[in-house]
């Protein structure tokens, strides 16, 4: 029999769950980003995105002639921490429902390939809401009438 929450868990998981979703839209921004990043500097076109240089607040410039802030750079790095706190988001709400490992997998994937992350999160939330509902409904006192 596979494991369930306990029901003292619920305001944990209800925390969980806000904090895996903010986490998974910010991750699924970021990537977007990142594939922007890498048509510009992976393709014919050889640019890199900068802010604040003499190309005006927001310029495109070829690569490795950057002089102001890094824009590309910094989309980079961001993403990268991001997800590190994704699959924080993830390992924390996959342990307090005590869903099976392959379900930790699924999530995680999720913040690697463009989308995905937002097709997981809409399921996982629909996941989480309909157990806690049904938790919730299972601890309620049935009144004999």
């Amino acid at each position: 029999m596979p494991l369930k929450p306990k029901v003292s868990d619920l305001p944990r998981i209800r925390g969980a769950l806000k904090f895996y979703r903010i986490a998974a839209y910010i991750t699924g921004v970021f990537l977007l980003l990142l594939i922007f990043e890498m048509v510009f500097k992976y393709t014919p076109l050889q640019l890199e995105m900068e802010i604040g240089g003499p190309g005006g607040f927001f310029a495109l410039v070829p690569i490795d002639t950057v002089t102001a802030f890094n824009l590309s750079s910094a989309i980079l790095i961001a993403h990268g921490w991001m997800y590190v706190v994704y699959l924080f988001a993830d390992f924390r709400l996959w342990s307090i429902m005590r869903w099976p490992f392959s379900y930790f997998i699924s999530i995680a994937l999720g913040g690697v390939v463009p989308l995905l992350s937002f097709i997981v999160e809409h399921f996982m939330t629909r996941r989480v809401q309909a157990e806690i509902a049904q938790l919730e409904q299972s601890t309620t006192p049935v009144v004999a009438s």
